[in-house]
């Protein structure tokens, strides 16, 4: 199981954290990541945090801005989001996937487990 927290309202420019607590398995052997989805629009990969050697990925319109991480001995994932914009809004997700490399995880459909989501809105 997922739980996803931290979501919110925030102007643009502003921060916000959100976290991923994992529970009732272990996810040692699991890549941690955050997607999301807007009104109207499909999930989209947003960034990821590879088990196997710790590498991370992010889309290309929050690099510089998204910051992955994870707590392995909380069994914990977080996405700090920095200089936030309106594009930004969304319903994240966090996931879980066994897979390791870019080309699977940048997949949905590659990811077994998934939290119930976390509101964020970006206000210009």
């Amino acid at each position: 199981q997922l739980q996803a927290s931290g979501g919110g309202l925030v102007q643009s420019g502003g921060s916000l954290r959100l976290s991923c607590a994992a529970s009732g398995r272990a996810y040692g052997s699991y890549s941690m990541g955050w997607f999301r989805q807007a009104p109207g629009k499909e999930r989209e990969f947003v960034a990821v945090k590879s088990y196997r050697d710790g590498k991370t990925y992010y889309r290309d319109s929050v690099k510089g801005r998204f910051t992955i991480s994870r707590n392995e001995a909380r069994d914990t994932a977080y996405l700090q989001m920095d200089n936030l914009k309106p594009e930004d809004a969304a319903v994240y997700y966090c996931a879980a996937s066994p897979y390791y490399s870019y080309s699977d995880l940048a997949s949905a459909i590659k990811w077994d487990y998934w939290g119930q989501g976390t509101l964020v809105t970006v206000s210009s």
